[in-house]
């Protein structure tokens, strides 16, 4: 009896308590982090699976009826106080009643996207499998049918014959690759053309300020005018092809009516996607899904950036981090080296080790107003001085970009990357290096062949720490170099290739743009979910990258010192 009395006061002190105790608190962070991430796939990724289009009608309390055609968004159980208060003539013991949120689309002739119906006077639902979704480049999505296909005003085809559908696809087909070109063209061709123009005229300007004057300026004048005409009679046969590309774009249009029968005519140039999904199958929606979410992740938003994709946040947000990384390793790791290795042990060493860890905990916003103080304003401001003069007073480097935002993030990711790669250099064993200094090896050459190698796994620790707090930061880099909408990557075909002057767009910075200053709330909530979700995932691509190189070097140092 004694034995089992004293055998829970023994498995207490054994310490298992405390092990099944952290074990289930581990068990319950992995179970939260799995489902909110299931949570922001099923909001944000379910956002792109085409849903079916529903046809009802609806009675409001003054007996006016409405028609409704559009997608089920969601539905809530309310109190049936709040449609009593609305004036709806609701039995006395009913509590609750449901409503749904319908997008409608034809914002351009409704005026909202979205509308809230009771259940109260709606008639049953059906789905018309002759409904379109028609998704534009402007106005957001179209409900309606589709009535015949105009090209230059003219009928060409009506939906009753019997290769409507293959017409309209078609003519959908050659006026996206006619947008391609087009595109092409503005961006690659006439943009190229631009940059050299306005080139020209900072040459021009760099010769007045070098103090060229008299003959040779009016000689290389004459040169700089002979290559602008050159260039001018380039652009004016390109804008011709454009022209006449756009021509071709415009030329057909897509009829279609509403569900109340009001018709409206669409330019097909217009037009990204004509679906109709309720007459399409699983496998239908599922190629439809993933052309969707191709297009999400390789183009560019449009519509206040709740429609399109978000490629350019993607890139910037890569291209950040690579430049925070390239920048911050070997600042953080020569840091280190000196503060471990050389730096004589006293009241100064202590208190740089203080400093470097109470800047570890200061706020990220602080961070980004002295970048925006010191290396935008001051830094950026005497640069364009002696470099690029003949700019101003337009800046170059005075002014937020990707190089202030790259250098803002690997001064706040300084700290970790020092305490890591110091840390590491401190596990060293004291007997490799006097075993390296008895072979006859010099301090320097044991430092940088036999503990520098040894430590790198470490340095690879405090990188992988670095890109995953960098990568997700907001608050600073909207005053370095981030901002809404720049489509334009920062890469490109004219030199010096990457243009670090450039503003960039960052999922972080996305999101809090999407979420919480769009004019479109509904509209933008599912893609806050998408792009949050994409946000993490390249945080674990960028992560797991890292840890493989780590892991990599950890085991051919390993296998070296055996």
């Amino acid at each position: 009896m004694k034995n089992l009395l004293k055998a829970p006061a023994l498995w207490y002190k054994s310490g298992s308590p405390w092990i099944w105790l952290n074990g289930g608190a581990v068990t319950l962070c992995m179970i939260m982090v799995i489902g909110l991430l299931g949570l922001i796939a099923v909001r944000g990724f379910g956002h792109f699976w085409p849903a079916d289009i529903a046809l009802t009608s609806t009675t409001d309390k003054t007996g006016h009826k409405q028609v409704i055609l559009g997608e089920l968004v969601r539905s809530e159980v309310i109190s049936a106080a709040v449609a009593r208060d609305n004036g709806f003539t609701i039995d006395a013991d009913r509590e609750l009643i449901t409503r749904y949120l319908m997008k409608l689309g034809n914002r351009d002739i409704t005026g909202r996207d979205f509308i809230w119906s009771l259940e109260l006077g709606m008639d049953e639902w059906a789905y018309p499998n002759d409904a379109v979704a028609i998704e534009r480049r402007e106005w957001g999505n179209f409900y309606g049918y589709v009535e015949s296909l105009n090209e230059a005003g003219k009928v060409v085809v009506n939906k009753d014959a019997p290769n409507f559908s293959q017409e309209v696809d078609a003519r959908l087909k050659r006026a996206l690759e006619l947008h391609e070109k087009i595109t092409h063209i503005e961006k690659v061709q006439i943009g190229t053309i631009n940059n050299q123009i306005q080139d020209l005229k900072l040459e021009h300007r760099r010769l007045e300020l070098k103090g060229v004057t008299g003959a040779a300026l009016a000689e290389a004048d004459a040169l700089l005018a002979e290559r602008k005409t050159a260039l001018e009679a380039e652009y004016l046969v390109i804008k011709k092809e454009r022209d006449l590309l756009a021509e071709q774009a415009k030329r057909d249009q897509v009829v279609a009516k509403t569900a109340d029968g009001k018709e409206v005519i669409l330019p097909m140039d217009k037009v990204v996607r004509i679906t109709r999904p309720n007459e399409m199958g699983v496998v239908a929606k599922t190629g439809d899904y993933l052309e969707r979410f191709w297009e999400f992740m390789t183009e560019e938003p449009r519509e206040a950036n709740t429609e399109g994709g978000i490629f350019p946040a993607i890139f910037g947000t890569f291209i950040m981090v690579i430049v925070m990384a390239i920048m911050v390793t070997p600042f953080g790791v020569l840091a280190a080296i000196y503060l471990r290795e050389y730096a004589k042990d006293g009241w100064f060493l202590r208190m740089i080790r203080i400093s470097v860890y109470n800047l570890a905990g200061v706020p990220s916003i602080v961070y980004g107003v002295f970048g925006l103080g010191f290396f935008v304003y001051y830094l950026g401001g005497n640069l364009d001085q002696l470099f690029y003069a003949e700019s101003l007073p337009s800046p170059t480097f005075g002014t937020p970009g990707l190089f202030w935002a790259s250098l803002t993030l690997a001064l706040l990711t300084l700290p970790i990357v020092i305490v890591s790669t110091e840390e590491g250099l401190a596990r060293i064993p004291s007997t490799i290096r006097q075993g390296s200094l008895a072979l006859g090896a010099t301090k320097s050459e044991t430092l940088w062949k036999v503990v520098v190698p040894l430590a790198t796994p470490a340095m690879m620790t405090g990188l992988i720490l670095a890109i995953a707090r960098a990568a997700g930061e907001v608050a600073p880099l909207m005053l370095v170099g981030v901002v809404k909408l720049a489509p334009a990557l920062p890469v490109d075909n004219i030199y010096p290739y990457l243009h670090l002057d450039q503003k960039i767009m960052h999922l972080g910075f996305h999101i809090y743009d999407v979420g919480f200053q769009s004019p479109n709330v509904e509209a933008a909530r599912p893609l806050v979910y998408a792009t949050s979700l994409v946000l993490v995932m390249l945080i674990v691509l960028l992560n797991v990258t890292a840890i493989k190189i780590r892991n990599n070097l950890r085991e051919k140092y390993r296998t070296a010192s055996d």
